[in-house]
């Protein structure tokens, strides 16, 4: 049996331990993992990093004995929000959709009141460190979808935690390819409390 296939129906078999939120019952529904939550979480949706299994995780020196997923739909669960900042790539204002960061968090049973510092893990190995409070002043988000289209793996997406700098005092007036250093794209790993 195909690896994903026999990871997906264990979860929906129950052999994988399982949160009893709406998001991760929605996560939990074989549906890929397109976003992991660990650290100082709630109860957590799967069990340790697997150094087998879970490869690019692992070659990126992430661990956890515990974590939250979510899937796009569960993701898309989330109340929405949009935003439309200037982006580098084009000069050019785009819509972009998304959950707010901290009601990720809040979904993964993150305590958004305590001012924890979080690592922002894109694909490519970049890794955004960014405190909770500074998370909940600029507004990210975690968009899923770019000018109302979901973003894919190999662009920006499938998801980016990023802000609207067009409006934030920290960044509007920097250049616009100095305004995203805390925007990791292609995002999939977020570490609530992550080492420095």
């Amino acid at each position: 049996m195909h690896k994903r296939h026999f990871l997906a129906a264990a979860a929906a078999a129950g052999a994988l331990p399982l949160a009893t939120t709406a998001a991760a019952q929605a996560s939990a529904k074989a549906r890929p993992t397109l976003l992991t939550v660990g650290g100082l979480i709630g109860k957590g949706n799967r069990g340790p990093l697997d150094k087998a299994l879970d490869q690019m995780m692992a070659k990126h020196g992430v661990a956890f004995s515990k974590a939250f997923t979510f899937s796009a739909e569960s993701l898309q669960a989330l109340p929405a929000v949009s935003i439309r900042p200037t982006l580098e790539y084009d000069n050019k204002k785009h819509k972009l959709t998304g959950p707010l960061l901290t009601s990720v968090l809040a979904a993964a049973g993150v305590d958004t009141n305590a001012n924890l510092p979080v690592g922002l893990r894109a694909v490519d190995g970049y890794n955004a460190k960014i405190d909770l409070a500074d998370i909940k002043a600029y507004r990210m988000i975690v968009a899923t979808h770019l000018d109302d289209q979901p973003m894919a793996l190999g662009g920006l997406g499938p998801q980016w935690a990023v802000y609207d700098a067009d409006v934030l005092p920290a960044f509007r007036d920097k250049p616009v390819t100095d305004r995203f250093a805390l925007c990791p794209w292609g995002m999939y790993y977020i570490d609530v409390a992550a080492k420095t």
